[in-house]
């Protein structure tokens, strides 16, 4: 398959991205190696602590997931989701892919996974909070929200839980939202977050990579069309099962993966 690039051309394109770095950030090099940046910490904890004081929002996000075969090939599947969230337990998470069309719901009492196009639904009895909930999906029934941790109201601490050191890389663009760029490094992870800058310090950007597996693998996440006065319907959160759907069982949890 002819790619349209030349080797030639495909080394003096990543000779001339290397040079870039060099010559835009000078001392990037050194800088992941130094403690945490005050500045870092403080735009960060700043978008945290907004979030968390949003009692209501939506948004949208286009995520990725590299996945590493074992003759080192990656593959990277991609997902788009739209979750909307009412503090303190309402949450509903609509998500469509590569690997998965489904919608998660959360009405306080129960969480509910639905595949619109095979008509299977599971359903589990969930704690009264989202936070609650998004521990008990996790550990109990393997399910993971792309980029949860960023609900918590302690989101902080949970991001800057094993962190080694941080830094501002500097301004940048993420779809047309001016961002602070942060980068962070941890034993195992590393990984960055671009957060708007202004009076509205929301993330629109999260790249996560684990250094621990074989090859890297990044998982990434743009987040887009924030709406923190949206108007939800009583039925938003709630499922009521089709009449041609069938319920299921959860399946069992399995060490180290998440649906």
């Amino acid at each position: 398959m002819n790619s349209g690039i030349s080797t030639k051309r495909l080394r003096w394109l990543l000779g001339t991205a290397a040079f870039c770095v060099a010559t835009m950030l000078p001392g990037l090099s050194t800088a992941s190696s130094k403690a945490i940046d005050p500045e870092a910490e403080k735009i960060l904890k700043s978008a945290t602590e907004y979030l968390a004081g949003q009692q209501q929002f939506s948004v949208k996000t286009q995520s990725s997931i590299e996945v590493v075969l074992e003759n080192g090939q990656k593959l990277q599947l991609l997902h788009g989701a739209r979750m909307s969230l009412k503090r303190p337990d309402r949450m509903r998470a609509e998500r469509h892919g590569d690997l998965l069309e489904q919608v998660l719901y959360y009405d306080g009492k129960r969480v509910t996974v639905h595949n619109p196009a095979d008509g299977y639904y599971a359903s589990a009895a969930a704690p009264g909070s989202i936070e609650e909930m998004l521990d008990f999906a996790r550990e109990s029934l393997d399910i993971v929200a792309p980029a949860g941790d960023l609900i918590y109201s302690n989101a902080f601490d949970i991001l800057m839980q094993d962190v080694e050191s941080g830094f501002v890389v500097g301004e940048s663009m993420v779809s047309g939202v001016r961002c602070d760029h942060l980068a962070f490094h941890g034993p195992a992870t590393d990984w960055q977050i671009w957060i708007q800058q202004g009076d509205k310090p929301l993330p629109y950007k999260m790249v996560i990579t684990s250094r621990d597996v074989l090859s890297a693998p990044q998982f990434s996440v743009t987040m887009s069309d924030w709406n923190l006065a949206p108007s939800f319907t009583p039925d938003t959160f709630s499922f009521t099962p089709p009449a041609d759907a069938v319920a299921i069982e959860f399946l069992p949890p399995q060490s180290g993966t998440g649906q």
